[in-house]
Order: C-alpha cells, then sequence, then structure tokens
C-alpha cells in the first residue's frame, strides 16, 4: 500500500476512537453553557453562581458525561440541577440523602427533592434517589462509583461524629482511581476543633486527614472557590453569611457585601491499588 493510501487508511481507522475519546472525557463547554442557563434552574440557585464557580468546580474534579457519579445530601438540589442533565444521555447520576426515619428534616428534604425532580422530567427522569442510614453509610455496590462528590457537608458530619465512617463509605463505593470531590468552608490553619465544629469552618489539614485516614490520596487543591473577604469571625458562624444570613436584617449590606464563605476544594483519589 503506497504510503499517502496508508496514512489516510490509518486516519480513518483511529478518528472515530479519537473522536468517541474526546467525547467521553471531559463535559464540553457548550454542555456547560446550557444546563447553566437551564429554565428547570431555580433563580435563587442561579444567583449562587459567582459565588460556587459551578462549571470550573466540576471540571477540577474531571466531570465527564459518561461516569456514575454520586452527590452526597445534595440540599435542595443546586448541583443537581446540572448533574443530572449533564448525565442524564451517557452517565448515571445518583443522589444520596438521608433516610427520612433519621429526622424529620431528612424527610422533609428528601420530600421537596423529589418533588424537583418530578417537576422537569425531561432532566431528572434519570436521576437516582438514595437513601442511607449515616451512622452506617451504604452508598451502594463497592466499586460502582466513578465520583463521589460533597458540597459543603462535611462540617455537619464533623458535628454529628459521623465524618471518618462517611468518608470511609466514600472510599469503599469507588473505583479504584475514582475521584472524591469535597467542597467546604475553611477554617483559618491552626484552628481548634472545638472552635470550627460550631463554626461551620473547617481546617483544610483535618479534612485531608479524614481522606487520607480512609485511603485516599490528595491529587490536587484548587482557590476557585476561596473569597479573601471572609474574615471567618462571625456571631453565628458561617451562617451569618449568604446564603443563610442568619442575623436577618442585622448587618444584612456588610455580610452580603462579603459574599458567601471562603472555601477549599480537594481532588481525592483512590489509589488503583
Amino acid at each position: 500500500m503506497k504510503p499517502a493510501l496508508l496514512a489516510l487508511t490509518l486516519a480513518a481507522l483511529l478518528s472515530p476512537t479519537f473522536s468517541h475519546a474526546a467525547q467521553t472525557r471531559s463535559v464540553s463547554a457548550e454542555q456547560y453553557a446550557n444546563v447553566l442557563k437551564g429554565s428547570w434552574r431555580a433563580p435563587e440557585n442561579v444567583a449562587r453562581d459567582g459565588y460556587r464557580h459551578p462549571q470550573q468546580t466540576l471540571q477540577f474534579f474531571g466531570l465527564a458525561p459518561n461516569q456514575t457519579v454520586i452527590e452526597i445530601t445534595p440540599g435542595n438540589g443546586w448541583y443537581s440541577e446540572l448533574l443530572a442533565p449533564l448525565l442524564k444521555d451517557h452517565g448515571h447520576y445518583v443522589a444520596a440523602v438521608q433516610a427520612p426515619t433519621v429526622s424529620d428534616y431528612a424527610r422533609k428534604n428528601e420530600e421537596k427533592l423529589k418533588a424537583k425532580y418530578a417537576a422537569a422530567p425531561a432532566q431528572y427522569a434519570k436521576a437516582q434517589v438514595l437513601e442511607f442510614d449515616p451512622k452506617a453509610p451504604a452508598l451502594g455496590q463497592p466499586g460502582s462509583a466513578d465520583t463521589v462528590l460533597t458540597f459543603r457537608n462535611v462540617h455537619n458530619w464533623v458535628l454529628a461524629d459521623t465524618a471518618p465512617l462517611m468518608f470511609e463509605a466514600f472510599f469503599k463505593v469507588l473505583k479504584p482511581g475514582g475521584v472524591l470531590g469535597v467542597v467546604d468552608h475553611r477554617a483559618k490553619d491552626g484552628a481548634s476543633l472545638d472552635d470550627i465544629k460550631h463554626s461551620g469552618y473547617l481546617t483544610t489539614d483535618y479534612v485531608v486527614k479524614l481522606a487520607t485516614d480512609a485511603g485516599f490520596k490528595l491529587e490536587g487543591q484548587s482557590e476557585i472557590n476561596a473569597n479573601p473577604k471572609d474574615t471567618k469571625d462571625y456571631p453565628e458562624g458561617v451562617w451569618t453569611l449568604p446564603p443563610a444570613l442568619t442575623l436577618g436584617d442585622k448587618d444584612r449590606a456588610k455580610y452580603v457585601a462579603i459574599g458567601e464563605s471562603d472555601r477549599m476544594t480537594l481532588r481525592f483519589v483512590k489509589p488503583a491499588n
């Protein structure tokens, strides 16, 4: 075969493979743009985009459209609005929620989340809601998930003394090489555990220890969700800031000007062997 013809033949054989790899390797900028402006998103959630940097955060965690992704306690479904539609065609989105028997709060949260999903079947019909017991968490078949994501939840588990159990469950459900993505309120270095437990802020070192004790390796840290205006010394801890604004109208303009909390963004990996 002539060299030129051989080159064309090889290109024809290889180009579909490269195209498929490019398609599944990461979510495209166009896909992100489409979901970020999606009509199904709650306006109050859209207003938080400037603080939470969802596209950059998910890119840092390596989100791909063919992954099985478990989001832990998604709350009002802020990230569900993005993850479920991004994964619905080729992947699998799982919203892991505390079982309704845990508390009335957990029951109401699950009801609201399911109602949200039912209201937009085109985006959420394939989303799965998985219930777990925080004192004995099971998140699916061992080695079945590509990615586990948790946003602003670790401080709650620390307060409830369930954090080690949760990180062990993440490790168990992830495939070898799977990614754990963590975003949480960042305390000042050296803050004591007693101080941080009730402030909502955690030191990065403490979260890294929780993960590495469970078997994870820290693969990367990002300042995507940093906020240097956050002084972390408020009367009601992190809940003084938006979106909670626990103090109501008292100094509201001041706290709105600070914005949402300074946050760590950590990417861990489950070692392949």
